[in-house]
């Protein structure tokens, strides 16, 4: 798929009417620091639509990127960081809880981030039981698949699909791979 226009539209806390809106929802999750951003711009072929930060849980807000004036990529705080306070950790958590529970946009695909080396997180799994009992769309990304041997990749992909029973799509944001089965597999 080539994308021809990606602008950032508006970040939001809570309710508005964006979150509503006829235009497709593409809505990127995932634990701080799995490369949502990096992956963001990797797929949108900018290298700075979406801020990426070497800090983890920069993100604080539910980010809204308009693509191809056809839908749009959601960028969701990143959640599990252990360095912000027990508080902030609670507020974003409820934000994405939120965005997924209460917001109803026409179409909507969850895409689910992971970092190779580390698999699934207890966080993730929260986010996999709610999709699952919404009856939610969703692809599972497996990021960071550069840093891994051809046999562990493998292992990985083979184990996150028998965990989810959802297409994964292994992806390197860094080295640019997995854009074209990723757009095969949303769109497809």
């Amino acid at each position: 798929m080539q994308i021809k226009k990606a602008d950032f539209v508006k970040g939001i806390r809570g309710t508005d009417p964006i979150t509503d809106s006829e235009m497709p929802q593409i809505a990127f999750f995932g634990r701080s620091n799995v490369g949502k951003s990096s992956t963001i711009n990797m797929l949108a072929n900018r290298k700075s639509l979406v801020k990426s930060s070497g800090t983890p849980g920069k993100t604080r807000e539910i980010n809204f990127f308009r693509i191809n004036d056809e839908y749009f990529f959601v960028d969701l705080p990143g959640y599990g960081y252990a360095k912000v306070s027990k508080t902030e950790r609670d507020k974003l958590r409820k934000l994405i809880l939120w965005y997924l529970r209460e917001t109803k946009p026409q179409e909507r695909i969850l895409i689910l981030v992971l970092d190779a080396q580390v698999g699934l997180t207890d966080y993730d799994r929260e986010i996999l039981d709610i999709a699952i009992r919404r009856d939610e769309s969703l692809v599972v990304l497996v990021n960071k698949i550069d840093k891994l041997n051809q046999k562990n990749r493998k292992v990985v992909i083979d184990k996150v699909t028998s965990e989810t029973n959802y297409p994964v799509v292994p992806i390197s944001a860094k080295k640019g791979k997995g854009r074209d089965l990723f757009f095969d597999t949303v769109f497809n």
